[in-house]
């Protein structure tokens, strides 16, 4: 299965960003082999704003069925429902330590946003 995840960096030691939409990267995990595709978001992070709705399309054009990260908004978050994504908030620690934390399965998807809207 693919994921998402918000990072700071680029790599599997890197922090998760707790924000989605202006996370510096979103990395896109396959959780059976571990191989992972570090995805710029410095466009979206340096956008005026949408940059949650935009990020929410990379994540569902790259094929992430789950959505790993700190905060998403109601935007972002009713995009990636659209989609068909689900999202998990309040995710802390490296990219690595996400991912071995939803292959736990000891994680609660989430029904709402769980931060407010950025004007």
């Amino acid at each position: 299965m693919k994921i998402a995840i918000s990072a700071k960096g680029s790599g599997l030691n890197a922090q998760v960003d707790p924000r989605f939409g202006r996370a510096a990267y979103l990395m896109i995990v396959d959780t059976e082999t571990m191989e992972y595709e570090a995805v710029d978001n410095s466009e979206n992070a340096n956008s005026f704003k949408g940059a949650g709705i935009q990020a929410a399309s990379m994540v569902h054009n790259k094929g992430a069925d789950v959505l790993l990260t700190g905060y998403c908004g109601p935007k972002a978050f009713q995009t990636l429902q659209a989609a068909g994504v689900k999202v998990i908030s309040d995710i802390e620690g490296t990219v690595s330590d996400a991912v071995e934390l939803f292959k736990t399965k000891n994680v609660v998807y989430q029904e709402t946003p769980n931060a407010e809207a950025h004007w």
